[in-house]
């Protein structure tokens, strides 16, 4: 096992983010009145699918990405360690879905007087207009303009906000080109812009003919109806004039970028839309020192565990306690390995409450060794030799054993199916140590007792031994 752990580069054990620094961030679906129904476990799945690619996409190594709960409560919860970015969190839970629509009509984002008695565009009604003229976008709650972003819909809406002020309001039409006909995407410096960075899209076959044909029909027309919008999510983050068809199916986007707003908004858009808006929950920081002390704490708690199981088997059980010490050493080297192992080839985290599992399951080893001991000791009080006493000793207690294993494994099992969170992580070490225990008792810790009930030490029952009359209760026979 050590020689695979070479082979696979399993250096070192992943930690969960109690363990480690990084932020956990929990995404709530948005459920607007009459969409209940859009909430589904397939759903879910796709955004936690996306989520996952976002965030690898970003280069953040051993993130975490999963759903918990169930029917409308369901949640996702992003796991980043070691990072502390607020733009990153934000990012991940970005829904993403742009729509290129002609502009209608454009206004300051400021209300002013006028605006009450403008005369609505064509194809608008009185009602759109209305609304358009009393939108304040200073007011963050007013900056989503509709509140919806239906492709088939006549919408308002503020452009994005910069410096803390959205500068325009828009009026509009039905989305024309939708985020999904967007096959690639990539930032880099608008050079002939001096630092402003821009965002490169490219279209799928209808996205390209669409695209083409909606900047062929916008050419020369009167402004505003020459503009192009780019909405992003509700809002718009730029409004171009169209001067040439585009056929091609590229386009660009220059919205006064900086690099990491690039470079977010070209990920978000190259691995998809979120299927379902989210509003973002609770955002917990964990500090490298805070993640740290938890590390320490928790191999403390579980090396004091350890030494006093090996000094109770070392007082109780003298120099049999010696085979305790040495399955122990093993089950724990193991244990080790198969967490280097594992985390590299299903990504299991070791967590906080991973430990208080492996802590759990000293016990349970613990409890193995005391069953096979104590038949012995059984046999040899009933006149057998240590010899025989070791086999018909292992034959009784056997069957406990894979019982008392058993029932540990199957709480495990139900703990992992039916619990979420940091649960699951106690019920995958509480179950993997427990499949160690029985590798370790069969293979290891029986052949041991075999060989030393050979050693003259044992065999003639040494008052150290752990054999002797004393530690039986009774006189034993020595074996010839």
């Amino acid at each position: 096992m050590t020689s695979l752990v070479f082979i696979q580069g399993a250096t070192s054990v992943r930690l969960g983010l109690d363990l480690s620094s990084g932020t956990s961030v929990t995404l709530q679906p948005r459920i607007a009145p009459g969409e209940e129904g859009k909430v589904t476990s397939e759903a879910i799945d796709q955004a936690v699918e996306i989520i996952r690619l976002r965030v690898d996409g970003e280069g953040v190594a051993e993130s975490e990405v999963k759903a918990q709960g169930s029917g409308t409560n369901r949640q996702i919860v992003v796991s980043l360690p070691g990072v502390t970015s607020r733009e990153l969190v934000d990012a991940v839970g970005q829904t993403a879905e742009m729509r290129f629509r002609q502009v209608l009509a454009i206004a300051s984002g400021t209300p002013t007087a006028a605006d009450a008695t403008a005369t609505p565009p064509a194809g608008v009604s009185a009602e759109i207009n209305a609304q358009f003229s009393a939108l304040d976008c200073r007011i963050p709650g007013n900056r989503q303009g509709s509140g919806t972003d239906l492709p088939t819909d006549v919408i308002i809406a503020c452009d994005e906000v910069k410096k803390g002020i959205s500068a325009y309001k828009y009026i509009l039409a039905p989305a024309e080109v939708l985020g999904r006909q967007i096959s690639a995407a990539s930032a880099d410096l608008n050079i002939d812009a001096g630092t402003d960075w821009r965002v490169n899209l490219t279209f799928d076959n209808e996205g390209a003919a669409a695209f083409g044909s909606l900047t062929s029909r916008v050419i020369g027309l009167t402004p505003p109806l020459d503009q192009v919008a780019i909405v992003l999510d509700g809002a718009v983050i730029s409004a171009p004039q169209i001067n040439e068809a585009i056929p091609s199916g590229n386009a660009q986007i220059s919205g006064d970028f900086d690099k990491e707003e690039a470079v977010d908004l070209a990920r978000n858009l190259e691995y998809g839309s979120l299927p379902l808006a989210f509003d973002r929950g609770e955002v917990n920081v964990v500090s490298a020192t805070l993640g740290a002390d938890s590390l320490n704490g928790g191999l403390i708690a579980g090396v004091l565990g350890l030494g006093l199981v090996m000094l109770y088997s070392l007082l109780y059980y003298r120099g049999l306690g010696l085979v305790t010490i040495g399955s122990l050493t093993v089950a724990a080297g193991v244990i080790y390995l198969l967490f280097l192992l594992l985390g590299k080839w299903i990504g299991f985290t070791l967590s906080l409450a991973g430990i208080a599992g492996a802590i759990v399951a000293i016990g349970v080893t613990a409890d193995s060794f005391i069953i096979y001991f104590e038949r012995i000791k059984d046999e040899m009080r009933d006149g057998k030799s240590m010899r025989t006493a070791v086999e018909t000793g292992w034959i009784r207690a056997r069957r406990t054993i894979l019982v008392a294993d058993f029932v540990s494994l199957i709480a495990a099992v139900l703990l992992y199916i039916f619990a979420v969170g940091g649960v699951r992580g106690f019920a995958f070490t509480l179950g993997l140590t427990t499949l160690v225990d029985l590798l370790i008792v069969f293979f290891f810790t029986k052949p041991l007792v075999e060989l030393l009930a050979r050693v003259k030490f044992f065999s003639s029952g040494h008052r150290l031994s752990g054999f002797s009359s004393t530690s039986l209760g009774t006189l034993v026979a020595k074996e010839a």
